[in-house]
């Protein structure tokens, strides 16, 4: 019975030894920013290691900026004469055209004006055979100089007059060559600049509106564009003809394309320039004012290169792998630049470097079996 308790307990000693080593070749080794691990754990985790390579890769920026339409393309409307507004015929978002009456305006001083009109031109007809036949008498010394002189003062303010009256005329719509006693009128329209949309509309019926308030605004979109802000150190990059292709954050996987075909001359105080991009297709759903992300492919640069699944970022620093040692991995921290069809540029990686391995998959799984072994 004895010798049967002491195999008994023998043979737990070595199943108990043989879980150990079990349990401790699954685990691995893990020192300082360097882990080792079993062929098992490699295998599970999928890592692949090998030599970087050199590729050819677009030195690609990134921007903001927002739709935008040229001067041309808005239109601040207000009232040529003060007046009180009878009819406001729309609302923001209706289109119009050019000429198209949006607002009827009544001003009682209208009145007058056209009666000054009507009256300096009677005149001016009577001053102007006046100053004809002193001028006639006088030449036949029978009408002095100062009398000649006077008649043709008198003819002059006349004109002065009736020609001064008849743009005040023009400016309100009413064209002072048809006007008569019979036509004489009160209200005025005030019609549209430029075709476009209606972006706001200050006034309503019954508002007294001078000259110097704003009663619509008007956007016309069939000419938007892109405004995008490029900094300083990025300006060198930019020409015009470059292509950019700009997306929404609402829907950053569809992408506009488009053409720069202006660059800003002058830095605003963050020292940054506008650059303006044409759209290659216009879209109707792009608003004047809405923000942009926008991608712009600059001049292609050779350098090593590394998968993007490759880099991990730790305590905002980013790191790759690399193999010191067959199935022993270290951090190696690096500086990322461009990506492309899914590699990502190292910058400043030295030449010394490119004969080492590194891990191109498997990078999370080795940086949760490295940090999560330190905690």
């Amino acid at each position: 019975m004895k010798n049967i308790i002491i195999i008994l307990f023998a043979g737990l000693l070595i199943g108990s030894c043989s879980k150990e080593e079990t349990a401790k070749e699954e685990i691995g080794t893990v020192s300082g920013n360097q882990v080792s691990l079993t062929d098992l754990q490699i295998k599970n985790a999928g890592i692949e290691t090998q030599i970087l390579n050199n590729l050819d890769i677009a030195n690609k920026i990134i921007l903001t900026g927002q739709i935008d339409v040229p001067p041309q393309g808005m239109a601040s409307v207000s009232a040529p004469s003060g007046g009180y507004v009878r009819v406001s015929r729309f609302m923001p978002g209706n289109f119009v055209k050019k000429g198209q009456t949006l607002a009827m305006l009544e001003n009682p001083e209208l009145v007058q004006l056209q009666q000054d009109y009507l009256l300096a031109k009677s005149n001016l007809k009577y001053a102007n055979q006046d100053y004809s036949r002193q001028k006639d008498l006088n030449e036949n010394k029978a009408s002095s100089d100062k009398v000649t002189q006077k008649a043709y003062n008198e003819a002059q303010n006349q004109n002065i007059m009736m020609k001064s009256t008849a743009q005040k005329l023009s400016s309100v719509g009413i064209n002072p060559n048809t006007l008569n006693a019979n036509n004489i009128r009160r209200s005025f329209a005030v019609s549209s600049p430029i075709s476009g949309y209606i972006s706001s509309v200050n006034v309503n019926i019954g508002q007294y509106v001078s000259p110097m308030e704003k009663m619509f605004e008007i956007v016309n979109t069939s000419d938007i564009h892109l405004a995008l802000k490029v900094f300083e150190k990025d300006l060198s990059k930019i020409s015009v003809g470059q292509k950019v292709f700009a997306y929404t954050n609402q829907n950053p996987k569809k992408k506009y394309e488009a053409r720069i075909f202006l660059l800003g001359k002058d830095f605003s105080a963050d020292r940054s320039v506008l650059v303006h991009c044409h759209f290659v297709d216009q879209d109707a759903t792009l608003i004047p004012g809405t923000f942009m992300n926008a991608e712009i492919e600059a001049d292609s640069e050779i350098g090593f290169v590394i998968p993007d699944d490759a880099i991990v970022t730790w305590e905002e620093k980013q790191y790759i792998f690399e193999e010191t040692k067959p199935k022993t991995f270290k951090m190696f921290p690096v500086e990322i630049g461009n990506s492309e069809n899914g590699f990502t540029e190292l910058l400043n990686f030295k030449e010394e470097n490119k004969t080492k391995k590194f891990v191109t998959k498997g990078a999370y799984q080795l940086l949760m079996a490295l940090k999560n072994e330190e905690e």
